[in-house]
This record gives C-alpha cells, sequence and structure tokens, in this order.
C-alpha cells in the first residue's frame, strides 16, 4: 500500500527499473508517513561512502511526539543488499541515469522507499506524454456513454 507518492517523478524521468529498499527512520517520523504527513517531491537517492541516502525527502513532525531538535528535511539512510548497491552504483554511474525515490510503502508493518532507476526526460518528450495522455482521455470519453 503506497503511503507517499512522488507523482513529479513519473513525469520528469522515464523509470527503466524499481527496488524496494529499507529506510532508517525514528518512531515519530513512522507515526507521522503512516498519517500521510510527508513529500517526496524534489527529493533524491545518492551513494555516498558506499552507503544509499535519501536526501530532501520532508517528514512533517509528529504533532503528538517531543520534536525538539527535529529536521524534518534531515538525511535518512538506506537499507540495501550490497549487491543491489553496487549494481544501482554501476548503473548511475552510466551517462544520465540517477536515482529517484518514488514512493514510501508500507509492506506489513515496515515502511519501504520504492527507488527507481530513471533517464531524465526532456522538454519535448514531457510535452508529448501530456499529450498523449489527453489523447487517451478523449477517446474514453468518446467510447463511454
Amino acid at each position: 500500500m503506497s503511503l507517499i507518492v512522488n507523482k513529479r517523478a513519473t513525469y520528469d524521468y522515464e523509470i527503466l527499473n524499481n527496488v524496494m529498499a529499507g529506510i532508517v527512520l525514528s518512531g515519530a517520523e513512522v507515526k507521522s508517513l503512516r498519517a500521510n504527513n510527508g513529500s517526496l517531491t524534489g527529493s533524491f537517492v545518492q551513494i555516498v561512502d558506499g552507503e544509499a541516502v535519501l536526501l530532501n525527502a520532508q517528514i512533517n513532525p509528529y504533532p503528538y511526539a517531543n520534536n525538539q531538535n527535529y529536521e524534518p528535511k534531515a538525511t535518512r539512510k538506506l537499507l540495501l543488499q550490497k549487491k543491489q548497491l553496487y549494481e544501482l552504483q554501476d548503473k548511475v554511474q552510466q551517462k544520465g541515469l540517477t536515482l529517484v525515490p518514488l514512493s514510501f510503502e508500507l509492506v506489513g508493518k515496515r515502511i519501504k522507499l520504492k527507488i527507481g532507476l530513471g533517464r531524465g526526460r526532456k522538454q519535448y518528450e514531457k510535452r508529448a506524454k501530456l499529450r498523449e495522455r489527453d489523447l487517451k482521455r478523449e477517446q474514453e470519453r468518446e467510447i463511454s456513454p
């Protein structure tokens, strides 16, 4: 079940591959995410010193927790297997590929981050995608009474 989705990611990037990663969170952050208090817009994933980290993701403070010294856009460590990490690192070093956070997922009792390996779209590709979506919507309207 998706808790928070980065809708902008599928518009800005062509997603080639998906990976689920664990994320290190505090208890208050987990409760905040379960209440859909967060945003992935403008966030990104980097591999720093052999570890994957989530940067610039906003998780709003949980109102019923002690939020002293809480930073909503803190850097959060991602949990991946070494093999997955090395594969992603090799692919990111290729030209034009980047790691994009797609959504926070609830898997059992755990919260995981769905990461996409994406290639940036050009402006004309974005316009073509919007045009294609509008045509599809118009065709569905004509078919249904």
